[in-house]
């Protein structure tokens, strides 16, 4: 089964083909750091790693996307593009969390995995995406969101690592309450070959896909506005 997987959920845009002629599956993928962006360059990613891996559109049997959390903008656009790429080409959608596709890609790091660990990601105004993993980067808790100390309650006596751009914010969180934990990859970002992994070992689809933001938007509508609605 050929997969296609798409991630605009946070600080980067990447697109990956799984493709599978036989036992061994090959993978063609792009990934680029960006703050914003993402929209415009996606579905040129997506042209070149078709074309990068001699598929037509209508060769790809499942579309992945994450579904947040991660920026409002950005986790709409990887669902938007997942589900009108499905609607043409008739392949089915597979959608799963940010946090635990970083998770997934936290495990072709050296010292990553074996043992429980966290993905702490900063959200901002002193609160922290959150979840937890077992040592092969399958979800023990979350995706949550919560202040620093809030997560350090949560975390189990034989964890000792942290993952993420909120991995030092924990690790302070938890030494205050005399646990310490290591933070390592303070850049790392959902990764679309971690989500085409995930969706080729989970044998599963969806109907539809829908974001996972786990807090309201920044905007608001204006109280003349709301009141038309």
């Amino acid at each position: 089964m050929n997969i296609l997987a798409l991630d605009t959920s946070m600080g980067a845009c990447s697109a990956a083909v799984l493709r599978r002629d036989g036992a061994t599956p090959t993978v063609f993928a792009r990934q680029e750091a960006m703050a914003r962006g993402h929209a415009e360059a996606l579905l040129p990613m997506v042209e070149d790693i078709l074309t990068e891996a001699g598929l037509a559109p209508g060769e790809i049997a499942l579309i992945a996307a994450t579904t947040g959390p991660g920026s409002f903008t950005g986790v709409r656009i990887a669902i938007a593009a997942a589900r009108g790429l499905a609607l043409v080409t008739g392949a089915k959608l597979f959608g799963t969390d940010s946090l635990r596709v970083m998770a997934k890609a936290a495990l072709a790091t050296e010292g990553v995995g074996g043992e429980p660990f966290a993905v702490a990601v900063d959200a901002r105004r002193g609160m922290l995406y959150f979840g937890l993993y077992d040592g092969a980067a399958r979800t023990l808790e979350g995706p949550l969101l919560l202040a620093p100390d809030d997560v350090a309650k949560l975390l189990p006596a034989e964890l000792h690592l942290a993952v993420g751009s909120g991995g030092a914010l924990l690790a302070e969180a938890a030494l205050q309450r005399g646990v310490g934990i290591a933070a390592m990859l303070p850049e790392l970002q959902p990764s679309a070959v971690a989500l085409a992994a995930i969706a080729a070992d989970s044998g599963e689809s969806s109907a539809t896909l829908r974001p996972l933001y786990l807090r309201p938007p920044d905007a608001k509508p204006q109280a003349q506005a709301a009141a038309r609605l």
